[in-house]
């Protein structure tokens, strides 16, 4: 099986910065598709970023404000969030889309860290 946890959320004035990273281990052949998805209290889980072989998307709210990267030796993902606002405050949850040894591919989730943004 494989695992993603996160880590790096916390509280943060608006204008400030915080890294989240998220670490997938197990039995991983291939990582697809790594990114970022956010729910905030009330509301649907949406996309924040992703990352792929042929590059990133970003949802309009973040563009410019966030970059997600990645290091493939250590299967990681990391999101650098700037200029943060009250309105990114949501838990963040880190997905995967992995191909197995089994030459599966599935989804997995990890369990989301909360990011609270002070006004």
């Amino acid at each position: 099986q494989v695992q993603l946890v996160e880590s790096g959320g916390g509280l943060v004035q608006a204008g400030g910065s915080l890294r989240l990273s998220c670490a997938a281990s197990g039995r991983i052949f291939r990582i697809n598709v790594m990114g970022w998805y956010r729910q905030a209290p009330g509301k649907q889980r949406e996309l924040v970023a992703t990352s792929t072989r042929g590059g990133t998307n970003y949802a309009d709210s973040v563009k410019g404000r966030f970059t997600i990267s990645g290091d493939n030796a250590k299967n990681t993902v990391y999101l650098q969030m700037n200029s943060l606002k009250p309105e990114d405050t949501a838990v963040y949850y880190c997905n995967a889309d992995i191909t197995d040894f089994d030459y599966r591919a599935i989804h997995y989730w990890g369990k989301g860290t909360l990011v609270t943004v002070s006004s």
